[in-house]
């Protein structure tokens, strides 16, 4: 039902706005440390805290200082990090074997992150790009990037990752019915309470770059990648994928990128109510970061203002490049 309002002077709909406390009252929509999910990049060596130059802020860390940064997001409030591994050219194969490999890069971090910090849970990414000598999430044959074959190896590597101790399986690769083959695999192996946050909704977006630099794809690269992520202008398509995904066993699913498709997120919350979560991408998070260091914007105001939208467009949480920033803002 239509709220009605009173016509002027009865409705001074200024009143609600009129202090601080009288803000907060009336508020809507409420961002809090609980709402984040930090993504952090892992590497090789030790003792390692390398910048990512397209991310002023941004890290690659060894698996000793990706422990102490889970320590610090722990001590933050913030509930859960996201892994990605960075893997130099000499590191990719095209079989990709490394991506289910129990000693990479992420399934050390996971061991050596629920060994020190057990509260914090710990999302991982699926996908093969970061293994792949290409740089694409499926094996490519041909020039063609295929399907089934490349579930295959999702499986694996996400088996590998659970049994390396991972709380949530994020597949960011797109293919069709991998969601299904990656529950099955999960319930078959006995990993009955591993979640699956589904990248259900990953559109083809430019607003990758940065993110593909810290993983070291960006150089690895051949071609694009639009045969398998959605097309910027399909909307109804986003919700086909979010019913498919959450049929096929996803508990949560993710739009990707964030901002630029709040649109998305408010039709798939609206429409299904499961946990919905956005990606606020390494290129949202560059343009911020960037216009701030230049006094263009206020950077922390920003900050929570785009991190706002979401919770106002239905999102239940956000990946996030800003999370420990935030968390101390919002804790103060």
């Amino acid at each position: 039902m239509k709220p009605t309002v009173a016509s002027f002077p009865a409705a001074r709909l200024r009143r609600a706005r009129q202090s601080p406390a009288v803000r907060g009252l009336v508020r809507e929509n409420t961002l809090s440390v609980e709402d984040l999910i930090w993504p952090i990049f892992v590497r090789s060596g030790d003792g390692v805290e390398e910048p990512v130059s397209s991310m002023p802020g941004v890290m690659r860390r060894s698996v000793d200082k990706t422990v102490e940064a889970a320590r610090e997001a722990a001590d933050l409030g913030i509930p859960a990090i996201c892994l990605f591994p960075y893997t130099g050219l000499d590191e990719r194969t095209a079989d990709c074997a490394g991506a289910w490999n129990p000693e990479n890069h992420t399934n050390r971090a996971i061991r050596a992150i629920k060994s020190a910090v057990p509260e914090i849970a710990i999302m991982t990414d699926v996908a093969l790009d970061t293994y792949n000598i290409n740089g694409h999430d499926g094996f490519v044959v041909n020039g063609e990037i295929v399907n089934d074959q490349t579930v295959e190896a999702l499986v694996k590597m996400a088996v590998a990752q659970a049994e390396a101790g991972a709380d949530i399986i994020g597949p960011s690769d797109m293919m069709d019915g991998r969601i299904g083959a990656i529950r099955s695999a999960l319930e078959h192996g006995g990993h009955h309470n591993v979640m699956i946050l589904s990248y259900a909704a990953k559109y083809a977006s430019a607003f990758y770059g940065p993110f593909r630099d810290a993983v070291g794809a960006s150089a690895a690269l051949i071609g694009d990648k639009k045969t398998y992520q959605m097309d910027p202008a399909n909307s109804n398509e986003a919700l086909r994928l979010i019913e498919r995904d959450l049929t096929e066993g996803a508990d949560m699913v993710m739009v990707k990128p964030g901002l630029p498709y709040l649109d998305i997120c408010q039709r798939v919350k609206e429409t299904f109510g499961a946990p919905t979560f956005a990606y606020q991408v390494s290129g949202e998070y560059a343009m911020i970061r960037a216009a701030q260091h230049n006094g263009w914007i206020d950077g922390d105001r920003v900050m929570l203002e785009s991190l706002m939208a979401f919770k106002r467009a239905g999102c239940d949480g956000i990946l996030t490049y800003f999370a420990p920033d935030v968390a101390r803002m919002l804790n103060r």
